[in-house]
């Protein structure tokens, strides 16, 4: 697969998928944004990028706010090049029935993921548009279909999904392409606080949720790295307003 070595940046980095993708967008050949919260806590993702040879840059930076974001991709487009490539997985989970879920466990979890990728989109538009090639991948979910539980978090994965497929109709003039990745269980710490607000084991949860799914395992981090790699490529340019789920099966 042909890649031409791009400035790419990835939000929710220091962990997970965030920080599985930033890796893998740098063995790819890119430079790569390391976005999180806590800038300190990229460090790992940073090192993990340059000793291996590859270039990253650790940036804290809060995704719900304008100025955060501003500053932070002005810092990549300036110390790595402009973004051509933004991968939106900063996420957080408010999990709470309806009765029992607060204002500011919506508004919070609206905050990260909708505003968030809204933010970090427009900011780095101008960049793809100027370049006149651009990728934008955005994260759902398979909760997107709705989850016992997740109110907040299934609205929110199920705008994504929209937000998607209006940046795709709107930026593919310009060469900018835009998909979603839904992902189902992938074995990360937010899935074991899912386990821990259930009451059972991590290890009873992976075993319970394997036999559900077709291909009898659960995701790992990389599973969904791989697939931003094909999105982001030169190769994925016809490839533009899907969303792919990447579940070890079918979901409607």
């Amino acid at each position: 697969m042909s890649t031409t070595p791009r400035t790419a940046i990835v939000t929710g980095a220091a962990r997970g998928i965030g920080a599985a993708t930033a890796k893998r967008l740098a063995a790819d050949g890119h430079a790569v944004g390391v976005f999180d919260l806590d800038e300190a806590a990229c460090a790992a993702t940073v090192s993990a990028i340059v000793d291996a040879g590859g270039k990253a840059l650790a940036v804290g930076v809060n995704v719900a706010d304008a100025a955060s974001v501003a500053a932070g991709v002005e810092r990549v487009a300036a110390e790595l090049g402009g973004p051509t490539i933004v991968v939106n997985n900063a996420g957080i989970t408010r999990d709470n029935l309806l009765f029992k879920m607060t204002e500011e466990d919506w508004d919070s979890v609206m905050a990260v993921h909708l505003r968030g990728a809204f933010l970090m989109s427009k900011a780095c538009q101008k960049y793809m548009t100027e370049a006149m090639f651009g990728r934008i991948v955005n994260l759902s979910s398979t909760s997107a279909q709705g989850n016992r539980g997740q109110a907040n978090y299934a609205a929110a994965k199920a705008g994504m999904q929209g937000f998607t497929k209006t940046l795709a109709i709107e930026l593919g003039k310009f060469g900018v392409t835009c998909n979603s990745i839904a992902p189902g269980f992938i074995q990360t710490e937010m899935t074991k606080a899912t386990a821990d607000r259930l009451g059972v084991s991590f290890e009873d949860f992976i075993a319970f949720s394997a036999k559900e799914i077709p291909v009898a395992r659960v995701g790992q981090p990389e599973d969904i790295a791989a697939t931003v790699s094909f999105l982001t490529s030169d190769e994925a340019g016809f490839v533009n307003g899907q969303v792919i789920y990447v579940a070890g099966g079918p979901k409607d």
